[in-house]
């Protein structure tokens, strides 16, 4: 009993080789089977520990990537950074501490019921931790079933959290240790290949070849003033050599504010059409300039030297990246981290007309959050994803960005194109299936023919609310239970 927390511990770090880039997607259901199994048998705060171990576990090995950050990157002391990035995967492991906590609960000791409420209350728990303290949903369990695993079939209907809801559920199911639970599990792949096999979308407008940029910009010398030049002398000889349609840079791909950028840089990037750039934007009020935003600007020729200009500026900003919490300035005094003091963009902003398209643009880690990205939609025909996981290095951080970047694909129906500095830069169809990859690390553009797409996937409609609902629905039972047990002891006493 003694040594639970550390297998635990250990199962729960072997869970990441369920995600990219190992994608080893049947492993998830074992390790939480064994989790859900010992909560069996637990007190409240026993089952606490033990999915707080296998949280602890989970997290320091899939968001390792976040040390690299700050001290590689950041500039922050090893000692400090090794100390942040452990209380940020302890803060994380709350969740799955919550979630059996309330297991150990409300449990009644029948197989069924039981199971049910394990994976309501684990699906919650990943809800909440989507958008509590402005949330921070990576390696979301649904994200490990993405192709060729069958549930992601349910991911245009139930989206990631309803995905990890089934895994869940299947886990639990497993973990009672039966041969006929083994039906409903074989029911949900059946039901996911069916899924998967539906168009919920439908092609709309002229194909179009789209550049996707990768310049391989070394972070430490992005910001520096005096190597400027790197970035704009790439990307203007990847647009130069790489004829499209549309040319797409990164996140930040140039190091100036927009109002700064040199004309003839913007006149190489669309020398063959329309460019969508990433790019700091000065916001002006009253003819003030009043903060800045993380931008992506599109922008199209007008003329020999004039420009049609339409701007994204991010919604959800990275905590302690783009901006300090309340509390938290001190913060920026122990890592450097240049352009942090982002101002956010207004939470809906209609599509951007570019190329015969109507883009959705999502930058960085926006791309985690689903139910922000569906505000476009159904109106944009094309999801773009523009990033720098620079910060990162060669971590996990990247393939593991791929795959999220896959679930909002099948989410929504529509191709969702990346450009990103380091890597991945790729083309995702509608499906979730990756068209092509450029290698990551290295510089160069990625020329696809991609096409627009029109209609609603029930997500796109429903968002996360039916995923909810049935997390909840699957607690109903206990809950009952519970409510019916204390109405009959109030009426015996």
């Amino acid at each position: 009993m003694r040594r639970r927390p550390l297998a635990a511990f250990a199962l729960g770090a072997a869970t990441v080789a369920g995600f990219a880039p190992f994608g080893i997607f049947i492993l998830p259901f074992l390790t939480l089977a064994w989790l859900l199994r010992a909560w069996r048998d637990a007190a409240p705060a026993r089952a606490a520990l033990l999915g707080y171990a296998w949280g602890l576990g989970f997290f320091l090995a899939g968001v390792s990537w976040v040390y690299v950050s700050l001290k590689v990157f950041g500039g922050m002391p090893m000692p400090l950074a090794a100390l942040a990035t452990l209380l940020f995967c302890a803060l994380l492991a709350v969740f799955p501490a919550a979630a059996g906590y309330g297991f150990a609960r409300l449990r009644s000791g029948a197989a069924g019921r039981d199971a049910l409420l394990a994976a309501g209350l684990w699906a919650l728990a990943e809800w909440l931790r989507g958008w509590v303290l402005t949330g921070f949903p990576w390696l979301i369990l649904g994200y490990s079933q993405s192709p060729p695993s069958p549930l992601a079939g349910f991911a245009p209907v139930l989206g990631v959290y309803g995905i990890g809801l089934l895994v869940a559920l299947a886990a639990a199911l497993l973990a009672t240790g039966t041969r006929r639970e083994l039906l409903p599990i074989a029911a949900f792949a059946g039901v996911g290949f069916v899924l998967h096999g539906i168009a919920w979308t439908q092609p709309v407008g002229a194909p179009l070849t789209v550049a996707l940029l990768q310049g391989d910009i070394p972070q430490g010398l992005k910001w520096d003033p005096q190597r400027a030049t790197l970035s704009l002398e790439t990307y203007a000889a990847l647009a130069h050599g790489h004829a499209a349609d549309l040319t797409v840079l990164p996140e930040t791909a140039v190091p100036l504010f927009f109002d700064e950028t040199p004309r003839e840089l913007l006149a190489d990037l669309t020398e063959h059409g329309p460019a969508l750039i990433g790019v700091a934007v000065r916001m002006r009020q009253d003819g003030m300039v009043g903060g800045y935003t993380n931008g992506a600007v599109a922008v199209s020729r007008r003329g020999a030297a004039d420009f049609d200009v339409q701007a994204y500026a991010k919604r959800h900003l990275v905590p302690f990246g783009e901006y300090a919490p309340p509390g938290f300035s001190w913060f920026f005094r122990l890592a450097s981290i240049p352009m942090s003091d982002f101002t956010a963009g207004p939470p809906r902003q209609a599509p951007l007309a570019v190329a015969g398209q109507k883009i959705a643009p999502n930058i960085c880690y926006e791309d985690l959050f689903g139910e922000e990205l569906i505000r476009a939609l159904p109106a944009a025909t094309l999801l773009v994803n523009m990033s720098n996981t620079a910060w990162f290095g060669d971590s996990l951080a990247q393939p593991q960005h791929l795959q999220i970047a896959r679930m909002r694909a099948m989410e929504t129906g529509r191709p969702m194109l990346r450009a990103t500095n380091t890597g991945m830069t790729a083309a995702i169809a509608p499906d979730g299936g990756v068209a092509a990859v450029l290698a990551p690390f290295s510089t160069g553009a990625l020329v696809v023919e991609t096409q627009g797409y029109a209609g609603a996937t029930p997500f796109v409609r429903y968002g996360n609310t039916a995923a909810v609902m049935l997390a909840l629905a699957a607690c109903l039972p206990a809950l009952l239970r519970r409510k019916i047990a204390r109405s009959a002891d109030s009426l015996i006493l």
